[in-house]
């Protein structure tokens, strides 16, 4: 019988390897009241919430109880508090999964174990015994395909039937022999596995490890049996990406999709057409209808509907310049990650990033990077190491451009020539791989080992591509709106003072003389501080020429991040290395832009 707790639920927990559906099981049971923080003394997020009399808690993605990272330290700490187990697993990756599964049941918690991806099973020819594996692990076992939430309502039936699992005898025999020495099987075990020290109880990891592979091994052979889908067309195409011979020529044709459809229809077609909406009906109607109550030339006429005005504007780059860039860059990365395609990149570019210190694992935040810098440095606590996370940050700051930022600049250079896009391209890459082989050699330590599932190759459903696209695209706007309108008014405001003019003259050596670019250029980079898109479309407005246009991305990209991803960049990496990455691009940002423009303008 579970303990309750003082305020009378009884600790639910969600256990499970990365990637198995975890969230999407938490999320049904817990609904949308659910809080998000912090585990203490770490950087690891662990989302809590209710369910009738349940605390629900949903824990990292781990492959074992253990302390080899911090998603195991945490995972550990809250499963020893659980008084019940919902073990997800995947069904097609049974073999990993149950490794997790069985040590679970042999720490003694009342568990039961949900296998997910019951679709993906039936699709590629895989029979499973469930009865099988309810009768070897002792617990209910229920299958379910979480994505369209079929076999959730029997789980939710299900959680008051969650008993011990059924431990191996050796396992029975050790926790036997030690049992009076701590206060529960968990903490023998975990002593046993060298985990926690007990006085009196000798590590015998290797042995239990091994015995519990074993175990693993002979329960699979009895429960999936599989058909032969090696002629599977899906599955020969995963093979193939996998091998750089495709890979590398596919990841160049899919960037080539990517600039087709967000540098040439997205930024071309559609922001064209957006635009001349924009302005031929929207912004004459609202400078009309302000103009009859206040006065244009006056300082509320001018924050309003005046050349940054919050009404005009502002409202005409966010709805016609940078919202079909967003979609448009959101709609293609959904597609790529429910194709599976996302994983075999990060295989395929494993050795490549080696060279800059990261694994295979780092193209997840640098591929997050493309859609929010903010986003995508939170999401370096996946990688393995502290040394890992900061070389990252450092990279993602200085030279990934996010999703509106890279629709401007893409569109801009598209439309002096394609060859100036590879340019800008080659000088991006050149400078990642030298700031990354630079950190590589100067920061102690080594790249951790790739460790990432290779999911089957599957059609993307459209309903979720949709739902994503909407969901980040939406997200966009309930970010960027209020900051652009906080940009305009502070542009605005420097303008009617005076600033601004007295900010360019200052900078005029560096921005004129050094870089060559226009003097209004200032402005934009001062936009930029507050987003990096705001500072593309205020370049996007200028005349500038072709040379120009490649100085001024190639700076921007450069240049530091907007406010909230510096936030984020101190939050992570502390005060001291906060600064140095901020400094560090401003200083790499203004003398790449410098040297080009000194070489062909």
């Amino acid at each position: 019988m579970a303990k309750e707790h003082k305020d009378g639920h009884k600790h639910l927990v969600l256990v499970g390897n990365p990637n198995v559906g975890k969230s999407v099981v938490f999320n049904y049971l817990t609904g949308l009241y659910v809080d998000v923080s912090n585990f203490p003394g770490t950087t690891v997020d662990v989302s809590q919430g209710t369910y009738n009399d349940y605390l629900v808690t949903d824990t990292p993605g781990i492959y074992g109880v253990s302390s080899f990272n911090d998603e195991e330290k945490v995972a550990k700490e809250v499963i020893m508090k659980a008084d019940l187990l919902l073990n997800v697993v995947d069904g097609v990756h049974l073999e990993r999964d149950l490794f997790l599964t069985l040590q679970l049941a042999d720490m003694g918690i009342p568990m039961l174990v949900v296998v997910n991806m019951m679709d993906e099973v039936k699709r590629q020819g895989i029979q499973l015994d469930i009865k099988r594996l309810e009768q070897y692990l002792g617990v209910p076992v229920i299958p379910i395909v979480a994505a369209q939430r079929i076999g959730l309502e029997d789980m939710t039936k299900k959680l008051a039937t969650a008993k011990k699992g059924i431990k191996s005898t050796e396992i029975s025999g050790l926790l036997e022999k030690y049992k009076d020495i701590a206060k529960g099987e968990t903490e023998v075990l975990l002593a046993l596995e060298g985990e926690n020290k007990l006085p009196g109880v000798p590590e015998k990891r290797e042995e239990i490890y091994f015995a519990r592979r074993k175990r693993v091994d002979n329960l699979c052979k009895e429960v999936v049996h599989y058909k032969d889908n090696k002629h599977q067309l899906s599955t020969r195409i995963g093979d193939l990406l996998l091998k750089p011979a495709v890979g590398i020529p596919a990841l160049l044709i899919m960037l080539y999709l990517a600039y087709r459809l967000i540098g040439v229809f997205a930024a071309g077609t559609v922001v064209d057409y957006l635009e001349g909406v924009m302005n031929t009906y929207y912004e004459p109607w609202v400078r009309g209808l302000v103009g009859q109550t206040i006065a244009p030339d006056t300082a509320l006429g001018q924050i309003l509907i005046g050349d940054f005005g919050v009404l005009t504007m502002t409202i005409t780059y966010i709805l016609a310049l940078l919202l079909p860039l967003v979609i448009s860059f959101y709609l293609f990365l959904s597609i790529l990650e429910d194709s599976g395609y996302l994983p075999r990149v990060a295989a395929l570019l494993d050795r490549v990033f080696n060279v800059i210190g990261l694994n295979g694992r780092a193209v997840i935040p640098m591929i997050l990077g493309f859609g929010c810098v903010t986003m995508a440095s939170i999401s370096t606590r996946i990688l393995g190491s502290d040394r890992e996370r900061l070389i990252a940050i450092v990279l993602l700051s200085l030279t990934i451009p996010c999703s509106a930022q890279m629709g401007v600049i893409t569109a801009m250079l598209s439309a002096v020539g394609f060859g100036y896009f590879l340019a800008y391209v080659f000088i991006m890459l050149t400078i990642f791989m030298l700031a990354g082989t630079l950190l590589n050699k100067l920061l102690p330590g080594k790249p951790t080992d790739l460790l990432i599932d290779i999911p089957p190759m599957r059609l993307p459903l459209l309903k979720n591509v949709v739902q994503k696209t909407f969901n980040k695209s939406w997200h966009f706007l309930a970010e960027a709106g209020p900051l652009f309108v906080i940009g305009s008014l502070l542009i605005s405001v420097m303008k009617l003072t005076g600033a601004i003019e007295i900010l360019q003259s200052v900078t005029a050596p560096l921005v004129v003389s050094w870089m060559k670019l226009p003097i209004e250029a200032t402005t934009a980079f001062m936009m930029a501080l507050i987003r990096r898109d705001f500072g593309a479309a205020a370049f996007f407005q200028m005349a500038l020429s072709k040379q120009q246009i490649l100085v001024a991305m190639t700076t921007l990209t450069l240049f530091v991040p907007c406010i909230s991803s510096m936030v984020v960049i101190f939050k992570e990496r502390g005060s001291k290395q906060g600064f140095l990455v901020i400094a560090s691009c401003l200083t790499v940002a203004f003398l790449v832009g410098g040297l080009i423009a000194q070489v062909i303008i």
